[in-house]
């Protein structure tokens, strides 16, 4: 823990500072990084260090173009790199847009294939979180037709391991864990489908054999339900849209979407660049400001463990 020295005063420890990422210079991007980095929430929680593109470079609101997208990478790229050496506790990243990382000829995905290939990290999840619902998906950008192939009985017991020991750094110390099905009502005993008896079920023995406290697979129609009561504290959804559609409606522009497994801490927003309000001044903040507040928590929890 780094600490300030005042005379003969207590030593007072420094906040933590927390790297704020423009992602995508074209989209709301740079609006709701700067507001975050101004508020007040903020400023109290953490010491906000924003990495912007060079300032010659200027791109147009609204513009998709392989510039952006390589921009992007790069302010990424920086932000890591400071992570790695300590230079910052945390990092907090703007939306980037998929389809301008792909102009500039990059082969990632998001900000979760790119950050595990820059760290070298072995396997990771993406966990979106709030107060009313926390959601880990074991499949990201895939498409919908690909999704069952995707799904390994290997790749599921690792996502669910790995959660598992991710959560306690959330406050929660035996993490419950359910892993929502598939098909329609959890494939009803083969009748919609296999893959619950062939690949989660057989995942879901195996890291409960090893004292994991996880169960399913429930149907996705019922299994956010269950969570949001309190009967779980994380569920495990098969696919993109299955796990964000209810985390969205619950919480959206509150949760909070972070990278597990992976060794520095970073969080981002629950939504995209938003190409058709960018430069308008009308963008909502309030998902950043979350990411950034729970980047600040966890590198504090890291310093004290």
């Amino acid at each position: 823990m780094r600490l300030l020295r005042i005379g003969r005063m207590r030593q007072l420890p420094l906040k933590p500072r927390v790297a704020i990422t423009l992602g995508d210079p074209s989209g709301i991007g740079p609006e709701i990084a700067r507001r975050a980095a101004a508020d007040s929430r903020v400023v109290d929680a953490c010491e906000p260090v924003l990495y912007a593109p060079p300032p010659h470079l200027t791109f147009a609101p609204g513009v998709l173009s392989a510039e952006a997208g390589r921009s992007a990478y790069d302010t990424i790229v920086r932000a890591v790199e400071d992570a790695q050496r300590g230079v910052v506790d945390a990092i907090a990243t703007a939306p980037i847009n998929k389809e301008a990382f792909q102009c500039a000829g990059f082969p990632w995905r998001g900000h979760t294939d790119l950050l595990a290939h820059l760290t070298g990290a072995p396997h990771v999840a993406m966990m979106f979180y709030s107060d009313a619902l926390r959601v880990v998906l074991a499949t990201v950008h895939v498409a919908l037709a690909d999704v069952p192939r995707a799904l390994t009985r290997a790749s599921l017991e690792a996502t669910i391991t790995l959660t598992a020991r991710e959560l306690p750094r959330f406050g929660v110390a035996a993490p419950r864990i359910a892993v929502a099905g598939l098909n329609p009502h959890a494939g009803e005993h083969g009748l919609f489908g296999r893959e619950e008896e062939t690949v989660i079920a057989p995942a879901v023995r195996l890291c409960r054999d090893g004292g994991v406290d996880v169960s399913g697979p429930y149907p996705g129609d019922t299994v956010f339900v269950r969570a949001c009561r309190g009967e779980f504290d994380v569920v495990v959804a098969c696919y993109h849209d299955q796990g964000l559609i209810p985390v969205k409606l619950m919480a959206f522009g509150q949760a909070v979407n972070v990278t597990l497994g992976l060794p520095i801490v970073r969080t981002s927003v629950d939504h995209g660049t938003a190409f058709d309000i960018a430069g308008k001044g009308v963008a909502n903040p309030e998902s950043m400001i979350a990411a950034v507040l729970l980047a600040a928590k966890l590198a504090r929890s890291r310093r004290s463990a």
